[in-house]
């Protein structure tokens, strides 16, 4: 490896460890959902019908499926979520966002928006954003 690709490898290292805390820290200050139950309800919000079973949600978030079911508990507690058997086998569970949830998702998406902007994005102003977003994709696929 040469100098300039491990001086690479370590910002990027600091970059994922530090984004997601700096973002934590932003939505705990304003008040609003932990970045992980942001992330579960995003996730649920994107589908057609708001509903996942537990484990696509859990792979969509990149988590475990007991991580994801800590998560939903949290959630289901709070009427955020609901839980409902899935209707095609019978045999697992959807995560269904409710409109409370989406309301709270709506509600944490200014200051989670803001957060990402200036921890990430005001940083890359000017940069080529469609040949960096291309490079991060094919890492994902192949990671």
């Amino acid at each position: 490896m040469t100098a300039t690709e491990e001086d690479f490898v370590r910002a990027l290292g600091r970059v994922l460890t530090a984004l997601p805390r700096a973002v934590e820290l932003d939505m705990a200050r304003a008040g609003r959902l932990p970045l992980s139950e942001y992330e579960a309800l995003r996730h649920l919000s994107e589908t057609e019908n708001h509903a996942l079973r537990m484990n696509e949600l859990a792979a969509a978030a990149d988590l475990s499926l007991s991580g994801m079911t800590r998560i939903v508990n949290r959630l289901e507690q709070r009427g955020l979520v609901t839980r409902m058997k899935c209707a095609e086998d019978g045999r697992g569970w959807n995560a269904v966002l409710t409109d409370a949830g989406l309301a709270a998702l709506e509600d944490s998406w200014p200051v989670h928006l803001a957060s990402v902007r200036r921890h990430l994005l005001d940083h890359v102003a000017g940069e080529d954003l469609a040949q960096f977003t291309s490079v991060l994709k094919r890492i994902a696929v192949t990671s």
